[in-house]
């Protein structure tokens, strides 16, 4: 294969973007998302450079994205410039034409050709426009970059032990990282899924990364493999406290001052979670509590946010209405999802709670001052509620801000022993 320097061309309805690639003989399929990914826009990275697509002589477009098809692309591509160059032509760049959601029908097809007729728009004028290429999305993706280089971890090195769960567009497992010795999580995201899922990924990429908190569970690396991404995460053997009942509330006071910890940690940032509810707090056997599933998060970047993202049934009123939305709304979910998990199921038969009065603690089962904690996060106006400075200062968080993590490390024992009990009882 050739080992000059080509220039590849994505072609996006935006304009065309241009790269050159020093080596091409040397590029691996990753590589090559990584030495290109500080020109293009950050939230169409994955659509961009994980569907590549050629055309043939006769218009069909095939799809490329793997090393071997990598290969005999560039293979192909670079014996057809030394032919244009023979003849006194200047080389054509490498066309490649992005594809975001559905996989094309055409893919692995033998003799792999690519787009080399001549192109009028070889000038300037297809250029990507200023506004799209500014410093804030250089930035965005050069975060990228550091994320994808700057992991420890390989997919050579991990061994799945098991399925933990689906959704988000992806495929949670526990596995067991050789070099490191230790028990992670991983999120494996096919990339042939739709625009809006490609961009909660990347969002939840960014912010785990970004962020360094025991509140906010560990992002340890991720990384390409073909046409499929792994996010690498801590691995929380408590799982989710969505699966479990009813919660003493000397535990879940404990598991709230977390929450408030991890929210107040995000809010510094200027990050709104927007997804708060029980399946997103995770817990372990060491009792630590930890916010999970950035997918859906934003920047609060001088403004408030308007878009209708979330999971429904633990939205605040002003979102569900469609009004502007703020930290306060985070307020109101880690509210309606701490009564949940006080009475051991949803707080109302109907999602709608933005057209009703907020549900309420029974005063005769609760402290006056979880009931009173609970009430001022669920006010129907958001001003009302807790300011994020002031949430720490609630008397039912101060009473249970104690670091005593064996009162919830002792109460998941037990309920993980009983699960495991019951499985056991249930074979028999």
């Amino acid at each position: 294969m050739n080992t000059e320097a080509i220039v590849i061309r994505i072609k996006t309805p935006t304009g065309d973007m241009d790269s050159s690639v020093d080596c091409p003989s040397l590029l691996n399929f990753n590589d090559l998302l990584v030495s290109l990914c500080t020109v293009f826009v950050f939230v169409l990275l994955f659509f961009v450079f994980c569907f590549f697509l050629d055309e043939d002589e006769v218009g069909d477009r095939i799809t490329v994205r793997s090393d071997e098809e990598l290969k005999a692309m560039l293979s192909y591509y670079c014996n057809t410039m030394n032919e244009q160059r023979m003849n006194g032509l200047l080389p054509d760049p490498l066309q490649i034409f992005p594809r975001a959601g559905k996989t094309p029908g055409i893919r692995n097809i033998h003799g792999l050709k690519v787009n080399t007729r001549p192109n009028p728009a070889n000038d300037c004028s297809h250029a990507v426009p200023d506004s799209i290429a500014n410093n804030s999305l250089k930035k965005s993706s050069a975060e990228l970059k550091r994320i994808l280089t700057n992991g420890q971890i390989n997919a050579q090195d991990i061994h799945y032990q098991e399925q933990l769960g689906h959704g988000n567009g992806g495929t949670v497992y526990k596995a067991y990282h050789v070099h490191g010795k230790r028990v992670l999580a991983v999120k494996v995201i096919p990339l042939d899924i739709t625009v809006e899922l490609q961009k909660q990924i990347m969002s939840e990429l960014e912010i785990l990364y970004k962020c360094d908190s025991p509140y906010i569970i560990t992002f340890f690396s991720a990384f390409f493999v073909e046409n499929r991404i792994s996010i690498c995460t801590e691995f929380m053997d408590g799982g989710s406290l969505d699966v479990y009942k009813r919660i003493p509330e000397h535990v879940l006071g404990r598991i709230a001052v977390a929450v408030v910890k991890g929210l107040t940690y995000l809010w510094s940032l200027k990050i709104l979670h927007r997804d708060v509810k029980p399946s997103n707090m995770l817990v372990n056997t060491r009792g630590r509590v930890k916010l999970c599933d950035f997918g859906v998060s934003t920047q609060l970047v001088n403004s408030i946010a308007k878009t209708y993202v979330g999971t429904n049934a633990y939205m605040a009123p002003e979102r569900i209405s469609g009004e502007q939305y703020g930290i306060h709304a985070d307020v109101w979910s880690a509210g309606i999802s701490f009564m949940e998990l006080a009475l051991g199921m949803f707080p109302s038969k109907t999602v709608l709670l933005f057209l009703q009065d907020p549900p309420v603690l029974p005063v005769s089962q609760f402290s006056e001052k979880f009931v009173h904690f609970i009430t001022q996060c669920m006010r129907r106006n958001p001003k009302e509620r807790p300011a994020p400075n002031n949430l720490m200062d609630h008397p039912f968080i101060v009473q249970y801000n104690d670091g005593n993590a064996e009162v919830v490390s002792m109460w998941v024992c037990r309920c993980l022993e009983e699960r495991r009990a019951q499985l056991a009882q249930g074979r028999m």
